[in-house]
């Protein structure tokens, strides 16, 4: 419980730090408290919708995104989430709300996995989830050498920035993907979600699979897997 009264607490701050009033505006006092209220208001909404949202399911898979940048990557992020089964994906910031369209999300993904806006991503662990960063920090466990929580809650940063020193505090583990340069945002988060089904003991993996996912004109078989090519 301390635990995430301290998430509350952190991200209660890191929202005040950012309200900024410029200094040349002269906003009288109860003008100020207006304003506050009204953010304290859009507040309360979020966080009523991110309750609904974990109240849907067990969540074991939920994705949270950085204040990421482009549409095509949150977009393809979706679509990732859809093709291993993530159960939800927040979002922090303002730049992706620009855009309204997935383009690359073409299974649609956004229908049926909730995609969340909020202020603060601690806001939004359940109780019984492990913190995951995905970053390239210093002491961090390689991806290949990581054992995934039964729930995990993955945090990765945005395309052209790095996770705050605070959220990486507050994580359970921190891990990279091992690779020479680094990964968009897309990448790194389906090589995660795939490092997470390949160690699965309760991957579903057959012909069934095959066929619901397989694109519609898409009716090739292997056949005579032990017949040499002359």
């Amino acid at each position: 419980m301390s635990n995430h009264r301290n998430r509350g607490e952190l991200c209660r701050s890191l929202f005040w730090k950012h309200l900024h009033v410029p200094k040349r505006l002269h906003v009288p006092r109860n003008h100020l408290s207006i304003k506050k209220t009204r953010y304290f208001m859009i507040l309360l909404s979020r966080q009523a919708k991110i309750k609904r949202v974990m109240q849907t399911k067990n969540s074991k898979i939920i994705i949270g995104l950085t204040n990421p940048k482009s549409p095509s990557n949150v977009g393809a992020v979706m679509r990732a989430a859809g093709c291993f089964r993530a159960d939800s994906v927040f979002y922090t910031g303002k730049r992706y709300v620009r855009a309204a369209q997935f383009n690359t999300d073409t299974k649609d993904a956004v229908r049926n996995i909730p995609l969340t806006g909020t202020t603060c991503l601690l806001e939004c662990v359940p109780e019984t989830a492990k913190i995951v960063c995905v970053e390239l920090v210093e002491g961090a466990t390689p991806l290949p050498e990581f054992q995934h929580p039964d729930e995990a809650f993955y945090i990765f940063g945005p395309e052209d920035g790095t996770i705050s020193q605070e959220l990486i505090d507050k994580a359970d583990s921190v891990v990279y993907v091992p690779t020479m340069g680094c990964m968009n945002l897309a990448a790194s988060v389906n090589v995660l979600l795939y490092d997470r089904m390949a160690k699965s003991t309760s991957t579903v993996a057959n012909n069934e699979l095959i066929r619901q996912s397989r694109d519609t004109n898409n009716r090739v078989k292997v056949k005579n897997m032990n017949r040499r090519a002359v």
